[in-house]
């Protein structure tokens, strides 16, 4: 999907004002249609002159996969205190890779569409949610090699596979959007915030439960774990890890029981809601510097 074609199809669709662009989220999902270009046109130009095409998408996480499982997992000897070790790094990877890429993303998506932001008055928070949309559309192969494993594993699913997978993605959604908001429009103003991410991101993938078990977290941290399960990526690891790992190994219930902190389904809820909360300050700061995005990008 061209620049060209995507200024042509919206200048097809309303005039050049835009009374509704104060409207903030509202507004982009006003214009689903062009939602649906811009999303089109980021996975076109990712594979572009791309002999491997979307296969990549598969490559990226089982190569991270195979490093974690056999450092952590053959190296470090993971697999004698932690059932079904590789499932329980593959499903942890599959949620943080994906909110890892939504925040990423999200971070420089105004920056690499500056020429658009410039040409046309368009709703600027479409371009971190578009990203979002592109993050969770890499999701689906990975989410793809998740299953097969499981299954393959003896994987028995219950409703609180259901339930734990819809709240894991919906907090990683939400708060890969909300904090998508606050820095794209922060890296238009100071190009360090992009390189803040990058150092964050250490701190996402080892600030969970993906490589070590919960019980490992909770015999260290002792009375400071409620740092940890107050962060909404570290529940949302949780709930993803019980809704495919905990099922696929040999003593569900003693794994839930142990592997897992009390009460998580509600912790998951207060995560969901904290994630909501922060994604309101979000756009009341985006709508506060969005009008000097152009003259500043």
């Amino acid at each position: 999907m061209s620049e060209a074609t995507l200024v042509a199809e919206r200048q097809a669709l309303e005039p050049l004002s835009s009374p509704s662009a104060s409207l903030g989220l509202l507004s982009v999902f006003q214009r689903r249609y062009l939602l649906r270009l811009l999303v089109q046109r980021e996975i076109a130009a990712r594979y572009e002159q791309s002999f491997l095409g979307f296969l990549w998408s598969y490559i990226n996480p089982l190569t991270q996969f195979f490093i974690y499982w056999y450092v952590m997992g053959v190296v470090m000897g993971a697999h004698a205190t932690i059932s079904n070790y590789p499932v329980h790094v593959f499903s942890g990877l599959v949620i943080v890779h994906f909110f890892t890429e939504t925040f990423g993303a999200g971070t420089r998506s105004i920056v690499r569409n500056k020429s658009l932001v410039q040409k046309m008055p368009l709703p600027k928070e479409m371009f971190p949610v578009a990203a979002m949309l592109v993050s969770l559309w890499h999701v689906l192969p990975q989410m793809a090699i998740l299953l097969i494993v499981c299954f393959l594993t003896g994987w028995h699913p219950d409703m609180g596979t259901l339930v734990g997978g819809v709240l894991a993605m919906a907090i990683m959604m939400i708060l890969g959007t909300a904090l998508s908001l606050i820095f794209s429009v922060a890296n238009v103003f100071w190009r360090d915030f992009g390189s803040l991410v990058g150092i964050l991101m250490n701190f996402v993938r080892f600030g969970c439960t993906m490589i070590y078990g919960y019980d490992q977290l909770a015999q260290h941290a002792g009375s400071l774990k409620w740092l940890v399960l107050g962060n909404p990526i570290a529940v949302a690891c949780l709930l993803f890890q019980r809704a495919f790992w905990a099922l696929s190994t040999d003593r569900p219930e003693h794994t839930i029981k142990t592997q897992f902190p009390p009460h998580l389904y509600q912790q998951g809820l207060i995560a969901l809601g904290a994630s909501l909360v922060l994604l309101l300050i979000a756009q009341w700061f985006f709508s506060k510097f969005e009008a000097r995005i152009p003259e500043q990008i």
